[in-house]
């Protein structure tokens, strides 16, 4: 099997390897963190009872990153990475031990989410290093191999970090809050600090950039970050595949998002009693586990069609897998329509995202490479808020609208059209 060969090819690269244990550790202990504290026990999103409940708890949860990106995403082309990932980690650790001292003294409410959402930004922060590094690891005709396994790999340890929050909850319902939100912590806290360990098998210059700061002078340094942003806009654009490549990215998250948050509501209202949450939350850890396997679905079959599809002809045909799976639940709102398209829909978005950070990781040169990953993120984290309001305008109560479902299938369609006329070799711009 292809990716049984990739994966075994590539892991005999230490760079590689180690990376990989900095992900699996890193999202392991962020997929905890999210759903026993941040989601469940803060502002949890599966228990909300309307589509505006849900919106407001989205934008709680992404928009630190989406504010503070456009200053640390040029930090990622000035510092060594390594050291990034290294701090990174310990910085959530100490942030977690923070929440843990802030619950046990009984602290204000907004204390305890300014110390929730400053890991979580973090966690973006790390992400966007991780991605930026990985053409340094890997030959070039490797990137696609790389970006169909470590993330997914990553995608899939946040995922059971999420599910064994949701388990805990479905399975000891008379557990406090407080005693949840400590085993999550607990757990969080000692994942950050095996991937601060981790991190420390990788060489120091491994992860790049080529050029670094040789000294830290923050304050002249920070000035220079909104000019350095705008100037990677603009080489993304002039360059052309990058750019077209982060725009699909974000259509296509934006449509999954609106899905997304109807299966919240749908997992509620409809496939569940409404005045029970945690059957609720039982419900949507079954449409997480659903999802998660189209999310590996794509990393074995992205590379296996790699040969025979352009990153560009993948992108367009898996936005058609996604309309096909979309479609399912435009059909019908009963349960085997919510995890048939939880499966494809899936598959069709992590296998366009796999595609599209090649393209980005190939045509971009280092230099530049991770702003355009913070821009990467911003974009999905704005496409993501996105659909939480525009879910909160359209959908029903319960989550289900026909017409709606519809709609996204149009929208799938009309995307791939579209991008099937986007150019598909970049232009000769020179990194400035």
């Amino acid at each position: 099997m292809s990716f049984a060969r990739d994966l075994s090819r590539l892991w005999r690269s230490d760079g590689f390897r180690r990376l990989t244990y900095v992900r699996l550790l890193s999202q392991g202990g962020d997929g905890m963190f999210q759903v026993g504290i941040a989601a469940a026990f803060f502002f949890d999103p599966t228990t909300a009872a309307s589509p505006g409940a849900i919106a407001a708890g989205f934008a709680v949860l992404l928009a630190p990153f989406t504010l503070v990106g456009p200053f640390v995403g040029p930090l990622i082309d000035r510092w060594q990475r390594q050291r990034i990932l290294l701090v990174g980690n310990m910085v959530r650790l100490a942030l977690v031990a923070s929440l843990c001292a802030l619950l046990v003294a009984n602290a204000p409410v907004w204390t305890l989410y300014l110390v929730a959402l400053l890991t979580l930004s973090v966690n973006r922060f790390l992400l966007a290093a991780m991605s930026a590094g990985i053409p340094r690891v890997v030959a070039t005709e490797d990137l696609l191999a790389a970006n169909a396994i470590q993330p997914t790999l990553g995608t899939v340890a946040a995922a059971i970090g999420g599910a064994i929050g949701g388990i805990v909850t479905f399975v000891a319902p008379q557990a406090s809050d407080a005693s949840l939100a400590f085993a999550a912590l607990m757990a969080g806290g000692i994942a950050f600090g095996l991937a601060s360990w981790a991190t420390l098998l990788l060489g120091r210059r491994s992860l790049g950039p080529v050029h670094p700061l040789e000294q830290l002078r923050l304050r002249a340094q920070v000035r220079e970050l909104g000019t350095e942003l705008s100037t990677a806009v603009r080489y993304l654009h002039a360059r052309v595949t990058p750019f077209h490549a982060l725009l699909v990215m974000a259509a296509q998250r934006l449509l999954y998002g609106v899905m997304f948050v109807a299966s919240i509501l749908i997992s509620r209202h409809v496939l569940g009693d409404p005045d029970r949450p945690e059957q609720a939350l039982g419900n949507f850890t079954l449409v997480i586990a659903f999802a998660a396997v189209g999310f590996g679905a794509a990393a074995v079959l992205t590379p296996v069609f790699g040969s025979r599809f352009t990153r560009h002809q993948w992108i367009v045909l898996c936005l058609g897998v996604g309309a096909v799976g979309q479609t399912a639940l435009a059909l019908s709102m009963e349960p085997w329509s919510l995890f048939t398209a939880a499966v494809v829909v899936s598959f069709a978005v992590q296998g366009a995202k796999i595609a599209v950070d090649t393209i980005v990781q190939r045509d971009t040169e280092d230099e530049v490479r991770g702003r355009a990953f913070t821009l990467y993120d911003m974009a999905y984290n704005v496409a993501f808020i996105s659909s939480a309001v525009i879910g909160g305008l359209v959908l029903p109560d319960d989550g289900y609208s026909r017409a709606v479902m519809a709609v996204l299938v149009a929208l799938y369609v009309a995307t791939a059209l579209a991008f099937a006329r986007a150019p598909r070799e970049p232009a000769p711009v020179p990194a400035r």
